[in-house]
């Protein structure tokens, strides 16, 4: 969980916060996501993942999906900084340039252009409470 503003370099490395580090260990898996961010896994949790993809059925909007999400997947290990090195068809996909912010969803990080994540928070912000109560009721 949490919010985190980075910059990527020029050769296309962001620095992960190190307390997210941490519990990736030595390495992540980094993706395509929705809405145009960029999805981090653990290897633990992208596991999971392939497991939960074998387990669908071989129609075309699974292989569609599966051809999304897989194909752009690498295995991106930490240097002495704490950084990683994003594949270029990644930082297409997401317009990675510079300002970058990593958020912690849940079982996994999303990597956003700052200008992407500031867009979607301000078309969202007003609709989040109704989002919330349709979501969980009461419960929050």
């Amino acid at each position: 969980m949490g919010e985190y503003r980075y910059n990527i370099d020029e050769k296309g490395r962001l620095t992960i916060p190190s307390k997210i580090r941490y519990e990736l260990k030595d390495s992540c898996i980094i993706t395509r996501g929705l809405d145009k961010c960029l999805f981090v896994y653990s290897e633990e949790e992208w596991t999971n993942i392939i497991k939960k993809y074998r387990e669908l059925p071989n129609t075309k909007d699974a292989r569609n999906f599966m051809r999304f999400f897989l194909s752009g997947a690498s295995v991106c290990e930490f240097d002495k900084q704490g950084r990683v090195k994003i594949s270029g068809p990644l930082l297409e996909y997401a317009h990675l340039e510079k300002d970058c912010v990593i958020i912690g969803v849940n079982d996994h990080l999303e990597i956003w252009s700052k200008e992407l994540w500031d867009n979607f928070m301000t078309e969202n912000l007003d609709d989040l409470s109704d989002i919330a109560d349709n979501l969980f009721g009461s419960n929050i």
